[in-house]
């Protein structure tokens, strides 16, 4: 799957995330596997509801940190492509 800023993401069935100190560890039911996420990584996934596109994410995060948009277009895209490929994210339809 390409992502691109139309693009729109939700949690996979079997992710889970929790809040923990300064970020949030996510974990997959179906293997077990734990992933520790930075302040950054949260605040994306916090973001992520099924509902908004990638677009409407960057936009929520340029209004909470003070970051480029073009910077942050790059940076969530291989985020986001990132997290689709460890099965964290699907598309709202997978």
């Amino acid at each position: 799957m390409e992502i691109v800023s139309g693009t729109v993401l939700r949690l996979a069935d079997d992710a889970s995330v929790q809040h923990v100190g300064d970020g949030a560890v996510v974990l997959l039911a179906r293997s077990g596997q734990l992933y520790t996420c930075n302040g950054t990584t949260e605040a994306f996934l916090d973001k992520v509801d099924g509902a908004r596109s990638l677009d409407q994410i960057v936009g929520l995060l340029c209004e909470e940190f003070d970051v480029d948009k073009d910077t942050l277009d790059e940076d969530m895209a291989a985020l986001a492509n990132d997290l689709v490929s460890e099965g964290i994210l699907a598309a709202p339809n997978a």
